[in-house]
């Protein structure tokens, strides 16, 4: 269970590097931009992957009988589904927030 403790972990930087990248569209606050796309990356594209895989993981983890939370903290399991409403929020923001025209 050590691989979902690693892919917890993951998934709490990439999280991490999401807010940095709505920031980012806020302000431009950094003005290296291989850095700038580098955070990009990491938060938008492998983000968007790996924070669900890592939830549906803890499903899998739990529905198979062991107990993903012995070996993953409460707080990280909780800061990765904060994450996940997050993703989802910019989403539908993103997609549905325009007016009709």
């Amino acid at each position: 269970m050590r691989w979902l403790l690693f892919l917890s972990r993951l998934a709490f930087i990439c999280g991490l590097f999401f807010l940095a990248s709505l920031s980012l569209l806020v302000k431009d606050w950094l003005d290296d931009k291989s850095l700038v796309s580098t955070i990009i990356t990491i938060g938008f594209f492998m983000g968007m992957i790996i924070v669900p895989f890592t939830l549906v993981c803890y499903l899998f983890t739990w529905l198979a009988g062991k107990k993903p939370f012995a070996t993953v903290p409460k707080w990280l399991a909780l800061s990765i589904l904060f994450f996940l409403f997050v993703y989802a929020g910019y989403v539908y923001y993103s997609n549905y927030n325009h007016p009709i025209q």
